[in-house]
């Protein structure tokens, strides 16, 4: 085997085979395929392509790169994955309540990724919770809690985490068969059962247009049903924040209010939708209708509740979490009003500019190694279609310091347009694949 030869290949418009694509992956995971050969491949890749043949041979691969988990539970290992948006808490409440239906769901996330925010910086908002457990205590919190929201730890698909390091700098990043190798590979190296994806579109997503949000979708779902794993893909809208709140405790109380019963709209509609796709290619629904029932069920009884309060408590958490979750967040120094500087209709929310704005505030990272500010965050967004008076709030803004709540201020502003007009509003699902 040779790094050039297969870097060649790619060059040329010709797919590698399985073994060098093998080869290749476990040179990235040991560093005998230098910085040099990743970008050159990384490159190749975006210009070119793979086949679909070659696309599920490199998932593999890299799935194969490190660990891969096996479970021996009474019901089905699940999982969601989302593509990244604002205000999308979406896991939080989704865990807890695929856990009251039978599955057992070992949700390997992520941090916080440009404007988006993380699911882990989420968890680590409540005092006391670790996301880094060994593979021992993971288990152990599945098995008990029946979910547990993780990190995912060195051994999970080195071969991606050493690609998505070089893609990072060498403006490859957007490569629709690297992403899709990169998603899939850890989740499948968690060993499960049946995976669904929320594939955002819109002002707030990664994708923007609904075409290449549906060509992601296509090429997630293909893929990881060829490798093994039963997979659909619902395509949601990121038009605009999917909660009202954006930053990591805001996000938590809004995702303790959907599952304590006091707020409800498209933040529990998308949830309830994936649960019944995923809960349906698991075998614990007859289709995906009776498996959003059966999830929409588990939140208004409260037992999804009193699940996500078991998974806290075992990740270190306090025990009484899900009653008093208001006393336990941290609260920020200095709260704002955003208000409109004019009346009309909220026509148009960018989304990327309010979850830079979160970023902004300390809510996320600007660089790698950064802290961030649980606490921080906006609340109260108005949603697309509100109409505003002169002087009625857009927005609050959480803040550490009064200058950074200034500059919230005026991001927010410019992030919301107003018209005359009342916009059509979008629908929160866009479509279904697989």
């Amino acid at each position: 085997m040779d790094a050039r030869r297969i870097i060649a290949k790619v060059r040329d418009g010709k797919t590698p085979t399985r073994a060098e694509l093998t080869w290749f992956s476990e040179g990235l995971a040991d560093r005998h395929v230098t910085d040099a050969q990743a970008g050159a491949f990384a490159m190749a890749v975006l210009l070119n392509g793979l086949s679909e043949e070659g696309r599920v041979a490199l998932t593999l691969a890299m799935r194969d790169s490190g660990r891969t988990l096996k479970w021996d539970l009474p019901g089905p290992a699940i999982d969601k994955h989302s593509t990244g948006g604002v205000g999308d808490c979406v896991s939080l409440i989704l865990a807890p309540a695929l856990a009251v239906c039978g599955a057992y769901v070992p949700m390997i996330s992520g941090r916080g990724l440009g404007h988006t925010g993380g699911t882990l910086d989420k968890m680590e908002a409540i005092p006391g919770v670790t996301t880094l457990l060994d593979e021992a205590r993971f288990r152990d919190v599945v098995s008990r809690a029946g979910c547990a929201i993780v990190a995912a730890n060195a051994e999970i698909a080195p071969a991606d985490r050493r690609l998505y390091a070089v893609r990072d700098v060498t403006a490859t990043v957007e490569s629709l068969d690297l992403i899709t190798a990169s998603i899939l590979s850890k989740k499948l190296a968690a060993g499960l059962d049946a995976l669904v994806l929320d594939v955002k579109v819109g002002s707030g997503a990664f994708m923007k247009s609904e075409v290449d949000a549906r060509k992601l979708a296509d090429a997630l779902v293909s893929t990881a049903n060829a490798a093994g794993c039963p997979t659909s893909a619902v395509l949601t809208d990121m038009s605009q924040p999917l909660a009202p709140s954006l930053g990591n405790a805001l996000e938590v109380a809004e995702s303790l209010r959907v599952l304590t019963g006091t707020a409800s709209g498209p933040l529990a509609e998308i949830t309830a939708a994936l649960g019944g796709m995923v809960l349906a290619r698991a075998g614990l629904a007859d289709d995906p209708q009776a498996g959003a029932a059966a999830v929409k069920d588990a939140i208004m009884t409260g037992r999804a509740a009193d699940r996500f309060g078991r998974m806290v408590a075992a990740m270190g958490g306090p025990v009484e979490f899900v009653e008093n979750w208001s006393r336990f967040l941290p609260e920020a120094n200095v709260i704002r009003e955003v208000t409109a500087e004019e009346g009309g209709y909220v026509s148009a929310i960018d989304g990327e500019a309010l979850g830079l704005a979160v970023v902004d505030l300390g809510g996320g990272r600007q660089v790698e190694g950064d802290v961030v500010d649980p606490s921080v965050g906006l609340s109260d967004v108005v949603p697309l279609g509100t109409k505003v008076e002169k002087g009625q709030p857009l927005a609050r803004v959480h803040a550490a310091r009064l200058d950074a709540a200034d500059q919230a201020v005026a991001s927010v502003r410019a992030a919301v347009t107003l018209s005359d007009r009342k916009p059509k509003l979008p629908a929160p699902i866009r479509g279904f694949v697989g």
